[in-house]
């Protein structure tokens, strides 16, 4: 086998709590997190031409050494010993910088294939440990379940029972730096994490949790969040939330044809990124 497509699945966040700051500068977090059935698009091809080539021609991805695809390429084909090139094709489909974690997992999606492809044999407990390495959510999307996750997010905790649910992610066009939200956070005290269990019954359950520490620093930025999660919910979601960094915010729907119809009117009422999905 020379060539694989892989479809990269997007996430969002049923919870995110920032527990501290690690001294060199890391957060470390407690998250939910739930893959969504919106994919990016990954071509592998092994070629005889020694070196790594990204394409993508999507504005704000990089196509050279910056793009964390490219640096999972280098290091499992430094892992392999082959003198062969890798060329990686990216058709996004998942929003940039939009709390998603389209980088990530385009980023996995390479560790993936080409584990198959150079028939390197390693476990996905290594492929994780190697992707901890170019990003904080490349394990979980390695992992390939419904987690909780802990430590900056490589310490992963599959859960019991999570309900599919119908997903509304809208996007205002506004790309946000990860790096921008962290560093305007503000830590406060908390006396101790409130309990999360391991399992839900329903959408309703998945609902009571849900929380995005991250919030408080996007919300007042951008209003229009703010203004994005009561319209969710003024159109029949269940609950609401930004996922991850922002600026992307999902509502959560029992069943699909309440979601279309939602996602529906957005897109009639206004200029954003909308698009129905399921979880994964």
């Amino acid at each position: 086998m020379q060539s694989m497509i892989i479809q990269a699945p997007a996430k969002v966040n049923y919870r995110l709590d920032v527990v501290g700051r690690r001294p060199n500068g890391y957060h470390d977090l407690r998250m939910i997190m739930q893959r969504v059935n919106l994919c990016d698009e990954v071509t592998l091809r092994l070629v005889a031409q020694p070196g790594i080539r990204v394409t993508c021609g999507q504005h704000g991805v990089p196509e050279g050494e910056g793009n964390i695809a490219w640096k999972a390429a280098r290091a499992l084909l430094e892992l392999s010993g082959s003198d062969q090139g890798v060329e990686i094709e990216i058709v996004k489909q998942i929003p940039v910088a939009a709390g998603l974690g389209g980088g990530s997992s385009d980023c996995a999606a390479v560790l993936l294939g080409l584990n198959e492809l150079l028939r390197l044999g390693l476990s996905l407990e290594r492929l994780m440990e190697i992707g901890v390495t170019l990003g904080a959510d490349v394990p979980f999307f390695v992992f390939g379940q419904t987690a909780l996750a802990e430590g900056i997010g490589e310490l992963l905790t599959p859960l019991a029972k999570v309900p599919t649910a119908w997903v509304v992610l809208v996007n205002p066009n506004l790309p946000v730096s990860t790096a921008w939200v962290y560093q305007n956070l503000q830590l406060t005290q908390r006396d101790q994490l409130a309990k999360l269990p391991n399992s839900f019954e329903n959408v309703a359950e998945l609902c009571d949790i849900l929380g995005n520490d991250l919030e408080s620093v996007t919300i007042p930025a951008f209003p229009v969040i703010d203004e994005i999660k009561r319209s969710l919910v003024g159109l029949g979601a269940s609950g609401a939330l930004m996922s991850g960094s922002g600026p992307t915010v999902f509502g959560l729907f029992e069943d699909e044809a309440t979601a279309r119809k939602a996602a529906a009117d957005l897109q009639q009422h206004h200029n954003w990124f909308v698009a129905v999905a399921e979880t994964c």
